[in-house]
């Protein structure tokens, strides 16, 4: 039987693996400077046992997350994500229209710069290796992307989007966090849609997809009312 867990939807279980489609706003680990403010752990530890957090989303980040049940699965996971043999796919909502279908940038990054903490285009940073396709463009003004990242740096999307002149949606750091737009979502337009691993015992391939949540498919299906451009076939 599946232990009830408050508001965070399941996408796969078993003694070994915890998969978790996070809501938007919830940290995935704890706050320095507040030690009260909920997080994955805290949440779902008092339902599952002990957890180990494999990788990490921004906060209002929302979708896939895998987290291990025990410190050999989490061994094993951290040695596939390290040889980037895990793979993760995401989907946002960018302002403006890219002039290409698809893109591959390398923009190295330095993380960390300035009072705001932004992660910055930097050719002395760390190689940073994300591909993006048009998923669908609505007029003009704002496009529906996939972003396919092959290095794990902080903010790397979000820095990489907002290097190519397409900001998410709703970014605080890297765009603008306005409410001025049409769109029914008030958080950052981005989703960890897919993830594909192998299981850390069984070898087994695992892909596993998070839908959208309320907000992020709302906002789809008032961009696609306004009437698409064109579109291309999103992924699943």
């Amino acid at each position: 039987m599946t232990p009830p867990t408050p508001d965070i939807p399941i996408l796969f279980a078993d003694e070994h693996l915890l998969v978790i489609a996070k809501p938007a706003g919830l940290l995935t680990l704890p706050d320095g400077w507040d030690a009260m403010r909920p997080h994955v752990r805290a949440l779902l530890e008092p339902a599952w046992g002990r957890l180990w957090i494999v990788h990490r989303l921004d906060k209002d980040t929302s979708g896939v997350l895998l987290l291990a049940r025990n410190a050999e699965a989490h061994r094993l996971l951290n040695d596939q994500f390290a040889k980037h043999e895990a793979h993760k796919t995401y989907h946002a909502i960018v302002f403006g229209e890219p002039t290409w279908r698809q893109q591959t940038v390398t923009l190295r990054l330095r993380p960390n710069r300035g009072r705001r903490k932004r992660t910055v285009v930097d050719p002395r940073g760390q190689e940073a290796h994300t591909d993006f396709r048009v998923l669908r463009r609505f007029g003009g003004a704002f496009t529906w992307v996939e972003a396919r990242p092959h290095t794990g740096r902080r903010h790397q999307i979000r820095a990489h989007l907002f290097a190519l002149g397409h900001p998410i949606v709703h970014d605080p750091l890297y765009g603008h966090a306005t409410t001025d737009h049409p769109l029914p979502i008030r958080r950052l337009a981005l989703h960890a849609r897919r993830l594909e691993c192998r299981h850390p015992v069984t070898g087994e391939w695992l892909g596993i997809t998070a839908p959208h949540p309320p907000d992020f498919a709302a906002a789809l299906d008032d961009l696609a009312a306004y009437g698409a451009l064109y579109a291309e076939e999103p992924s699943t």
